[in-house]
């Protein structure tokens, strides 16, 4: 589902400035086609749909740390600093960036919301006018009312230039997302074949390493499936939690190229919480470890 797109951005705005309850049981219906049951939340995306409501709102440490550019603070804060990755500049609009003094490979990306980045592997091959456009396009999004996330409700919409990480293999490093329950890192989703033009696979493994059906392509997999485990996964696994503590659920996201780990970001609400891609009984699984302050 692109949140971007389907319904019609203008009604999700009204429909969320109105009531983010609407979005929410709107786009949760669209996904899981039942309505999500909001006073007994049962599974992981019901309880995330709770948070959106309850929790996300007024908690000013969320909202830091789903700030692309804000939660870097919240990482050096915990002794982190060093899997930082680099910020080359910033800018507030796309019109500042000096291309000239730019790397031949880096990253564009706002502070707020997830998607509308520019990958950039040769600068002088990039469509720098399309660029600008895309990024100009994705900057004037209300993000927050898109799907009902109150995380990016951000006063001040940050453009990040980050260095690229060259991967030792293929085109795009391998995302690692970490998806932890009240401070405890249960399993890694591995993202792989993210290429251009190419369509990721993602894939389950818990901390043994051992592969975990608990979405559809995991399920697809064929016996004896695995892919090679990267060193230092388990230090990603330890960094993750250090992040997690203070959270009934977040997905803690890294890369890990040549030993060195790199944070990513860290994702309240994936997909917004309409992840179609888990499977029902996962779903379930996943938000029986999560525990609420009204639970």
């Amino acid at each position: 589902m692109d949140l971007r797109s389907t319904p019609n951005i203008w009604f999700r705005y009204l429909l969320t400035t109105i009531s983010p309850k609407w979005t929410i049981n709107l786009l949760f219906r669209l996904c899981h086609h039942r309505k999500p049951d909001l006073e007994n939340p049962q599974t992981l995306d019901e309880k995330i749909q709770w948070m959106k409501l309850y929790y996300y709102k007024d908690n000013e440490l969320v909202k830091q740390c789903a700030d692309k550019w804000q939660v870097r603070n919240y990482v050096k804060d915990n002794g982190l600093e060093h899997i930082l990755t680099e910020v080359i500049a910033t800018y507030h609009d796309p019109d500042e960036i000096d291309w000239d003094a730019l790397p031949n490979k880096f990253v564009l990306k706002w502070n707020f919301g997830n998607g509308g980045n520019v990958v950039c592997f040769d600068k002088q091959k990039l469509d720098k006018a399309a660029a600008i456009r895309d990024l100009k396009r994705f900057g004037k999004l209300k993000f927050h009312l898109l799907a009902a996330e109150p995380q990016y409700d951000i006063k001040e919409k940050v453009l990040l230039c980050e260095k690229f990480i060259e991967p030792e293999h293929g085109h795009s490093p391998v995302d690692y997302k970490f998806y932890c329950f009240n401070g405890v890192a249960k399993y890694v989703l591995c993202c792989i074949g993210r290429e251009e033009g190419q369509k990721p696979a993602f894939y389950f493994f818990d901390r043994d390493w051992q592969l975990q059906r608990l979405n559809r392509q995991g399920q697809a997999a064929p016996e004896g499936f695995t892919i090679p485990k990267p060193e230092g996964m388990y230090q990603l696994f330890d960094y993750a939690e250090t992040l997690s503590k203070p959270f009934p659920f977040v997905r803690a996201d890294f890369y890990l190229e040549r030993g060195q780990a790199y944070f990513g970001e860290l994702t309240f609400t994936p997909g917004g919480g309409f992840d179609y891609g888990r499977l029902p009984e996962s779903d379930l699984l996943f938000g029986s470890m999560v525990k609420l302050n009204n639970e």
